[in-house]
């Protein structure tokens, strides 16, 4: 019995320095989120700006208003069959309203929506902005003299402005969104997957329709991972920035059943997307988190054999949370200190995911069905 417990401690002690190299994982793949520098200025006469939108009249008017002050050639909000009053806001807050036809079998209502709008749209340059999305004061000059720069297709994760509680929990979620693109390594672009972030996409008009637009994510619920490599298959760059001081989000503010089936629609399709070095590096830092947790509290527990480093690495994994969510969001401490929560969370719903993904369970969104893929 006692060589066995030795054993035990022996492979205990092997498994911390393990945990520490997940926990480095972690670090190199948010190394640097990089974001639009605040001296550009440019004019954006030259853009129309292309909003999908069901159900969002909570919404619309903050990210029309916002645009107000920048003049963009137009906003166009596509009205994709909604039962609230987002066209009529939309309108009131000075944008052009297009009602989106019929959605074709096979699509997914955003997509669907997006190509409609850039149809219509008469800019030089295409903005496609999620509607629960707004800009800060300047923000779109900056963006187009960002793009006028570095050229390519420009795609920004919005900065996460958060209210309640609950909504701390999406912290995984948005973290691993960013660690997913490949590009905020060291390494930078070098090791960019091409993926585009979903809310917003900044393209020369060209560029899109030679790739064919929204068409090449036709039936997808996380659009941007097929536009993105369809960009980048055509030779187009596609530049990953973070939106802190430029552009924010606030997602799911209708609760946490609401943020679980949000998230649940397609967040498994989308991490089987991704290349397999930033699936297991993902995977890795995750599974060290959890390990680290339940070893540090064996020890606080006084169990036999564990050792004082668990508590040392579960302080590093709270202080890395901290330092990434700063980029991410106004998460403020307590997701990072209760990491191993946030955690769980993310374990269930993805497992959630997994099942809407593989046909199990309900799988609709704003009264439409979806496909979680």
């Amino acid at each position: 019995m006692g060589a066995c417990t030795q054993v035990g401690i022996g492979q205990r002690r092997r498994v911390l320095p393990v945990a520490i190299l997940c926990w480095a994982v972690g670090l190199l793949l948010l190394w640097r989120v990089p974001m639009v520098a605040a001296a550009r200025r440019s004019g954006p006469r030259d853009i129309s700006v292309i909003v999908p939108a069901r159900d969002e009249a909570e919404n619309i008017e903050r990210l029309v208003r916002s645009l107000g002050g920048s003049a963009p050639l137009e906003v166009l909000v596509v009205d994709d069959g909604s039962v609230d009053e987002t066209a009529t806001r939309a309108a009131a807050a000075g944008a052009t309203v297009l009602s989106c036809p019929p959605l074709p079998e096979g699509w997914a209502g955003k997509s669907w929506a997006c190509l409609h709008g850039a149809r219509h749209a008469r800019g030089r340059r295409l903005l496609f902005l999620d509607a629960d999305a707004w800009l800060a004061p300047g923000a779109l000059e900056r963006i187009a003299a960002h793009h006028d720069e570095i050229g390519g297709v420009l795609t920004i994760q919005p900065y996460h402005r958060m209210e309640r509680a609950y909504e701390r929990l999406s912290a995984l979620f948005n973290l691993i969104t960013l660690m997913g693109s490949g590009a905020f390594t060291p390494l930078g672009a070098r090791l960019a997957t091409g993926t585009a972030f979903g809310p917003s996409l900044l393209v020369e008009r060209e560029a899109y329709f030679e790739i064919g637009g929204h068409e090449r994510s036709r039936a997808s619920v996380l659009e941007g991972l097929p536009l993105g490599r369809a960009f980048a298959a055509r030779g187009h760059r596609v530049h990953s920035l973070g939106g802190r001081g430029v552009l924010f989000y606030r997602m799911y503010p209708g609760g946490l059943r609401e943020m679980i089936d949000g998230f649940a629609r397609g967040f498994a399709s989308g991490a089987g997307a991704v290349p397999a070095w930033i699936l297991l590096s993902v995977v890795a830092w995750v599974v060290g988190g959890v390990s680290t947790t339940r070893h540090a509290t064996a020890f606080a527990l006084g169990a036999p054999g564990e050792s004082a480093g668990w508590l040392a690495l579960a302080c590093a994994y709270a202080a890395q949370m901290r330092w990434m969510l700063g980029r991410a969001g106004n998460y403020g401490w307590w997701p990072a200190i209760a990491f191993p929560l946030v955690m769980v969370f993310f374990i269930g719903v993805f497992g959630l995911s997994l099942a809407r993904t593989a046909g199990w369970g309900r799988r609709e969104w704003k009264g439409r069905k979806v496909a979680s893929r």
